[in-house]
């Protein structure tokens, strides 16, 4: 297994009136009167922008600026670019004099880490080389690593080892930090809050998540339809939001055998992967709680869930369970 791997997203805009009909080369839509839209990559997820404004020239200025700003974040956070900052930091161990936004994001991952008791944590990359070495070689075994290299890759995972101030981040040899699970909410969130400072008051930024800047412009919610893991092209659940991301993880995003008894949702504490559910799907005031926590709550028992919400900014957790049963969750 080679090349760029990225989380399935399970989250789909499904307000058609929208006209999320977005065109392959990124750049602006001109349809009329109607919104401006934008559709690409990044940090190795589908991308797009819609943005409702009377004055369609500021609106096409302010996709291109919103591109520059989500360009120059990913290039401090994709594990997929070579010369990227966190690239430096898994092949030197440090970074001295690091962007504020690696600070304020690696940051944001350690209090996520704390708060979820390590179910949610960045320095986790270690195991995924594990499994994708694994399983990318001839007649490897379908039961998984043996449990002692397991334990051997846990020895190079915790976010506690992680030092990180304004001056220089930097952890110990071995170590490896992802930000695969939080980067694409922080980018929706900063992108979101450059366009609001413009005056934009009706948008949808999917950065890998979704945040939607107020109401439709006619005042309905928009709606986010949570798809179903089994089916293609089936809608499992609608969600209206307003002013509000939304975040899905899926242990079905990827699979590393045939079977799916092996996926990308690696267990920090344990090394395992995580089978409790189909999909986990947050509704947050902000998508780098949406996106970090959708992560956490995949390894976590619905009553775990249910005793987070009051301490973390989360409003409501759709679930599907092994079984295929749907439930939710509300603070």
């Amino acid at each position: 297994m080679t090349g760029m791997i990225s989380r399935r997203r399970f989250v789909r805009i499904s307000a058609a009136a929208a006209g999320l009909g977005l065109l392959p080369s990124g750049r602006a839509v001109h349809a009329g009167a109607g919104p401006v839209v934008w559709r690409g990559t990044m940090l190795g997820a589908a991308a797009t922008m819609e943005i409702h404004d009377d004055d369609r020239r500021r609106a096409e200025r302010l996709i291109a600026l919103a591109c520059a700003e989500a360009r120059r974040l990913e290039r401090q956070f994709s594990l997929y670019l070579k010369d990227s900052a966190l690239a430096e930091l898994n092949r030197t161990g440090i970074l001295v004099g690091p962007a504020p936004e690696m600070v304020e994001l690696l940051t944001l991952s350690q209090r996520y880490s704390e708060l979820t008791e390590g179910a949610f944590d960045p320095t986790v990359q270690p195991l995924w080389e594990l499994y994708t070495n694994h399983f990318a070689r001839e007649g490897a075994d379908t039961a998984g690593p043996p449990p002692a290299v397991i334990q051997a890759a846990l020895g190079c995972v915790g976010h506690h080892r992680l030092s990180v101030s304004r001056d220089r981040i930097a952890m110990p040899h071995g170590m490896a930090v992802t930000l695969n699970g939080i980067a694409q909410g922080y980018v929706t969130d900063k992108i979101v809050e450059l366009l609001q400072a413009e005056g934009i008051s009706h948008s949808l930024v999917d950065m890998g998540e979704t945040r939607a800047i107020g109401a439709r412009p006619d005042g309905s919610a928009w709606e986010v339809g949570v798809a179903d893991p089994e089916i293609v092209g089936r809608t499992e659940a609608i969600l209206p939001i307003v002013d509000r991301a939304v975040s899905t993880s899926g242990s079905y995003g990827f699979r590393f055998d045939a079977k799916g008894r092996f996926n990308h949702l690696f267990d920090p504490r344990t090394g395992a992967c995580a089978v409790r559910y189909r999909s986990v799907t947050t509704v947050s005031r902000r998508a780098t709680a949406a996106d970090a926590l959708s992560t956490a709550f995949s390894l976590m028992p619905v009553e775990r869930i249910r005793s987070l919400l009051p301490y973390v900014d989360v409003e409501r957790v759709h679930l599907i369970d092994a079984a295929g049963k749907s439930s939710e969750i509300a603070a």
